[in-house]
């Protein structure tokens, strides 16, 4: 779809003589239908001869307009006249309903929108190629500049999250050196990043999803993950041919890869389910949202179930091709690095088994203060989008004239082109019908495009505004091109919170917006504050007297359509000259459309042979009337919006209810609805917290199938509390304010801080099935240490993975993944130094009866941990 606005669209006016026509005796129906009648063409049929048939053609259609002078009207007398002698024709401009500009100077904007499931980036770059051929036949003087673009935001969101995986990739080669001291283990541990980021693009291109930001987000999310399955494997599998080579009767290599890879199976098999199971919620989110986070759920568990799978196969068969012949002195002993942290471990184990109490009391209260801190932070819909560009509305008072308000936006553009970051600005004065979102010539819409800058989005935008507020009498809306349209899509307002009024008296309806707009002005960090144009404008009020239409042989469609050719607007046929279309209207000349005298003494041909004029058969009256009445559900409504700056959109909202339903009261029938960015927040924050409940309802009963033990199973779901408490920490270092991104972080950060826990309590009843060590002290401490390597490596590559997202605030493409990578990432930090005392304390203290039962069964039917 392309809408030209500011452009001049030819028109060919037919300006009648209404004297003449009742002179006569002709009506303007009658020379609407002969305008019509002399602009017919098509195709007659054929004539068949012999063996050839012709087409038979009817060249109706006029040339030229002067042929339309041409055409014979048929007067009350029974002789034709042509219609030169009634009217003259003349070439000019339709009625101008809109205007434009770019930085400050006359311009015409297309607005160039593409088809749903085309790729934005691609179909750019060929109209760049279409609008290069374009210019080279413009005439001299007129260039053609891309303005807005989104493709420029989209290649760099994608550039910024692939730069977040390489460094992601980076961080985890890191923590499997520190660890292994081994390029055969890091090798094979690192194989399953390649093949999952390989298997996960070919699904997504199997499923019909593109390689987007959000895709790689969930790839970026992923990445640290990816890993985790192959760590445990290659530990374990390293650890038991070093303890292998030491025993007096080595057995095969062969069959000790094999066992070591059996021996984790299980606890791999169930923490990769649990984290994909965690995950489905987000493919059961409607809204803006949904459409947001499920291509990244879609990417992340793909490529989590393909690194599960290279575990299972690819992992074990390295590691009998390389481990059984590697004789570094690595593959015989452990790092200096893992011995210190196995000491220091083996130091607080010692001193948290024996005194349990205080650590227990030290958890339930950082457990309890994090949940108790999560009312108090701010909430907000979704973090702002970094653009690159700014949206900024000008609204004048209805009634103005499009000459006027274009130079109100002229102006507006060259204030902001003192704006230091200011590249480029674009106006669009009113908007015509074909537009996707008509508007009255007193509506400007400005896109402004900026270079980049130390000073933050926030301080760019509020200098915008602080410069427009010189502008008199005008309501200045600053946004952004996505959250612009985000906004009117979920309030219909074109702002982040609509207070909505009710009822059915539009006096009513603008005196009290009239007190929510004092009463919002009030409140902190609100800005952009306005009522929605709903004003009485003076008005030319046409009332017919149906008697007196009716004594003249008349009706009020003929009055209706005499008064549309009076204003020039009565459009009766078309043109055609080659590929273009030019309308042909109907008019009398143009006084009539300027004077409200001159259009109550315009004459009226009526059938008879006379003219009379308006006056005779209408009352022509200036009076007051809406500009507009705006309905919702079938009711008037009348909104006033604002946009926050400077503080969270929750709390605003909150102290906006709660000011309004004190300080505004309503009569009978009248009644508030709030709308915006809060609402969708608030629909989407209840969704989740129950699809996430429903996820650990899930994850319980997938483990107690397993374990068949209800306490063990709480031990296990015991990470989850202890990740709430760094998740909740490193919000409020991050700036306090909690997102549906952040919600989608929680959700997450439940199957992945499980994981560990599944592989501390497995090889905890391991170790008393297998190899028959008794439940004690000594199991524990011995089950934890041989687990800390695997524990620590899982949890260190998904946490520094996240570290290029999380510290990655105001990126463009990471707006959205940065509130997951921060929640996650401290969520992995507490979970991981907690649970490294926790879980094995409370596995001596509660977990006995459990552990034993579990060891009883297994026995009874014969089974093996494997």
């Amino acid at each position: 779809q392309v809408v030209p606005i500011g452009g001049r669209v030819e028109q060919i006016r037919v300006e009648v003589q209404p004297r003449r026509l009742a002179a006569l005796r002709v009506t303007l129906r009658e020379v609407e239908e002969a305008l019509v009648g002399a602009n017919i063409g098509g195709s007659g049929g054929y004539l068949e001869s012999h063996a050839e048939e012709r087409l038979v053609r009817h060249l109706g259609r006029a040339a030229t307009a002067d042929v339309l002078l041409q055409t014979a009207l048929h007067t009350g007398g029974g002789l034709p006249v042509p219609l030169s002698q009634v009217a003259e024709i003349y070439t000019g401009e339709r009625p101008a309903r809109g205007d434009a500009g770019v930085d400050g100077r006359p311009a015409v904007i297309l607005s160039i929108q593409k088809q749903p499931h085309v790729g934005t980036v691609p179909l750019t770059r060929e109209l760049h190629t279409a609008l290069d051929e374009l210019q080279a036949g413009l005439p001299q003087g007129v260039k053609l500049q891309p303005l807005f673009e989104q493709s420029r935001f989209i290649e760099a969101a994608v550039h910024n999250v692939e730069e977040a995986l390489r460094d992601g990739a980076i961080l985890v080669l890191i923590v499997l050196a520190l660890f292994l001291m081994n390029w055969r283990t890091t090798a094979i541990t690192l194989t399953a990043i390649p093949l999952s980021f390989v298997t996960a693009a070919v699904a997504l291109h199997a499923l019909g999803f593109g390689i987007d930001t959000m895709a790689l987000g969930g790839i970026a999310i992923a990445i640290g993950e990816l890993v985790d399955d192959a760590i445990v494997d290659v530990e374990n599998v390293f650890r038991r041919l070093r303890e292998n080579r030491l025993a007096a009767v080595p057995r095969s290599s062969l069959a000790v890869v094999l066992s070591a890879s059996r021996e984790v199976r299980n606890a791999i098999v169930y923490a990769t389910v649990l984290v994909v199971l965690v995950f489905l919620p987000l493919f059961a989110m409607g809204g803006v949202e949904g459409q947001l986070f499920r291509p990244l759920g879609l990417a992340y568990i793909i490529s989590i179930l393909a690194s599960f799978v290279v575990s299972l196969t690819v992992t074990p068969v390295l590691c009998s091709f390389l481990l059984p012949t590697d004789r570094s002195r690595s593959a015989h002993d452990e790092t200096s690095f893992v011995k210190w942290i196995k000491r220091l471990d083996r130091r607080a184990l010692e001193g948290v088994l024996t005194r349990p109490g205080p650590l227990f009391a030290v958890a339930v209260i950082l457990v309890l203060a994090a949940a108790a801190a999560v009312p108090f932070m701010g909430r907000e819909f979704l973090p702002a989008f970094q653009e690159g560009t700014a949206t900024i509305t000008l609204d004048s008072r209805p009634g103005i004239s499009l000459a006027e308000s274009a130079r109100i936006g002229t102006l507006a553009e060259q204030l902001l082109q003192q704006v230091p970051e200011v590249v480029a600005t674009g106006r669009r004065t009113g908007r015509a019908e074909l537009d996707e979102h008509a508007e009255g010539v007193h509506h400007n819409e400005l896109e402004v495009d900026f270079r980049a800058s130390k000073r933050s989005r926030e301080e760019i935008l509020d200098d915008c505004r602080a410069r427009l507020a010189v502008l008199p009498g005008v309501y200045v809306g600053v946004g952004q091109p996505i959250a612009h349209r985000l906004d009117h899509l979920l309030s219909g307002v074109r702002a982040q919170v609509a207070v909505k009024l009710f009822g059915p008296d539009l006096a009513i309806l603008r005196a009290k917006a009239a007190e929510i707009e004092r009463v919002l002005a009030g409140v902190e960090g609100v800005v952009d504050l306005q009522t929605e144009a709903q004003v009485e404008l003076s008005q030319v009020r046409v009332t017919p007297d149906r008697a007196a239409l009716a004594r003249l042989g008349l009706d009020v469609q003929d009055l209706d359509e005499a008064l549309a050719v009076a204003m020039g607007n009565h459009v009766v046929t078309q043109l055609l000259d080659g590929p273009r279309r030019i309308d042909v209207a109907l008019a009398y000349d143009s006084t009539a459309r300027t004077d409200p005298d001159a259009l109550r003494e315009t004459l009226l041909p009526v059938p008879g042979g006379v003219a009379v004029p308006f006056s005779r058969v209408a009352d022509v009256a200036i009076a007051g009337g809406p500009n507009q009445v705006l309905h919702e559900d079938g009711q008037r409504r009348i909104a006033v919006s604002a946009n926050v700056s400077g503080r969270d959109l929750s709390g605003t909202v909150e102290e906006i209810r709660e000011r309004v339903r004190r300080q505004v009261s309503l009569p009978p029938g009248y009644f508030i609805r709030f709308g915006g960015q809060f609402e969708a927040q608030e629909s989407a924050t209840r969704t989740l917290l129950v699809l996430g409940l429903l996820a650990l309802l899930a994850m319980f009963a997938v483990l107690w199938s397993h374990f068949r033990s209800s306490m063990l199973v709480l031990q296990i779901l015991l990470n989850v509390p202890l990740a709430l408490v760094g998740s909740v920490v490193a919000v409020a270092i991050s700036g306090g304010v909690l997102s549906v991104a952040s919600l989608v972080g929680f959700i997450t950060l439940t199957g992945i801080a499980s994981r560990n826990t599944i592989l501390m309590v497995s090889h905890y009843l391991h170790l008393m099935h297998e190899e028959g060590l008794p439940f004690g002290r000594e199991l524990v401490v011995r089950g934890s240490l041989e687990r800390l390597v695997p524990v620590l490596m899982t949890a260190g590559t998904a946490a520094l993975a996240l570290v290029p997202l999380a510290f990655a605030a105001g990126a463009p493409g990471k707006e959205i993944l940065q509130p997951v990578a921060v929640v996650i990432l401290g969520g992995l930090v507490s979970s991981t130094l907690l649970d490294a005392l926790v879980t094995p304390a409370v596995f001596l203290r509660f977990g006995r009866r459990a552990a034993e039962g579990w060891l009883a069964r297994e026995r009874a039917k014969g089974g093996e941990l494997s």
